[in-house]
């Protein structure tokens, strides 16, 4: 095996997201649920012999080599095992950049994945988390490959059981450095911690979205726009979230029929509110896992 063509690498939602306290770093402590949905970028990668690692695609204008979590990764993995072989990584992106739907890090975690059963490399899990880590928050549940309760920095995960669900999800014209989020004095930092039971059992009894986006109101008040689009959405009945530190909100249905028939009725609305430029929406269904799990050994 030489190649390996239209590898996915799926988005994710944080259905709530909690902050809950800060650590002597500086790093914030948080708490969250990670569900990936069928919104992919995709990548192909051919080994090469000579032992460079390139790029090519779409999405690359503008990101610089040396903040690209793709080639981070697959440096991270080659220098961790020695691997003599390169690869020829090209990009197909559908997740939007900047969106809070972790796209750049599914890109890293399906790099170490493919990468791994492509040159031989033979990690297992474990081993890839150890290398996921430092390259971002989200990589981590990617490479762990289900549904996750996730606490700390994002490495501490635990799998989740959670109910078949569809979602909207909406893409509002904004950006929004994560990095400003978190070092905003308005941002609340000390929610009360959530035992994973309390989330299960709350699961079984609701079908509604469970806590909050601690993120939500600090962006909202720096954009207003996402404010008014999620005032709209909740208007008309839908349980509506920010994921991430933003700018993508979504809402959850029982199924992809209704998800669409939601989708039609509201996005008029929305589109005549004042100052507001929609850049993407799609209907995607929740997946229990990550396409590429069982290509790990655990």
């Amino acid at each position: 095996m030489t190649a390996l063509y239209d590898v996915p690498a799926p988005a994710k939602l944080n259905l709530f997201l909690h902050v809950v306290g800060r650590r002597p770093d500086g790093y914030h402590r948080l708490q969250t649920v990670f569900r990936f949905i069928d919104l992919f970028d995709h990548l192909d990668f051919e080994r090469t012999a000579d032992g460079r690692i390139e790029r090519e695609g779409d999405g690359l204008a503008g990101l610089p080599a040396d903040q690209d979590l793709v080639l981070r990764a697959a440096r991270s993995l080659r220098q961790a095992t020695g691997a003599r072989y390169g690869a020829r990584i090209a990009y197909r992106k559908r997740i939007p950049a900047g969106g809070g739907l972790g796209g750049g890090s599914s890109d890293a975690a399906t790099t170490l994945i493919a990468l791994n059963r492509l040159w031989n490399t033979g990690l297992t899990r474990a081993q890839l988390l150890r290398l996921a880590l430092p390259l971002g928050a989200d990589v981590p549940v990617f490479v762990f490959g289900r549904s996750a309760f996730a606490q700390g920095v994002g490495e501490d995960l635990d799998a989740v059981a959670l109910p078949p669900r569809a979602y909207w999800v909406l893409r509002p014209k904004a950006h929004i450095p994560t990095a400003d989020v978190f070092r905003d004095p308005d941002l609340t930092r000390d929610s009360e911690s959530v035992k994973i039971s309390v989330f299960a059992d709350w699961q079984t009894e609701h079908s509604g979205l469970f806590g909050r986006n601690d993120l939500e109101s600090v962006v909202c008040r720096r954009h207003p726009m996402i404010a008014r689009i999620l005032g709209t959405m909740r208007q008309a009945g839908l349980d509506a979230r920010m994921t991430g530190s933003g700018s993508c909100l979504f809402a959850g249905f029982a199924d992809t029929r209704q998800a669409r028939v939601q989708q039609d009725r509201i996005i008029s609305k929305i589109h005549d509110l004042p100052n507001v430029v929609i850049e993407g929406s799609w209907v995607c269904q929740g997946l229990d896992d990550h396409p590429l799990r069982d290509w790990v050994v655990d």
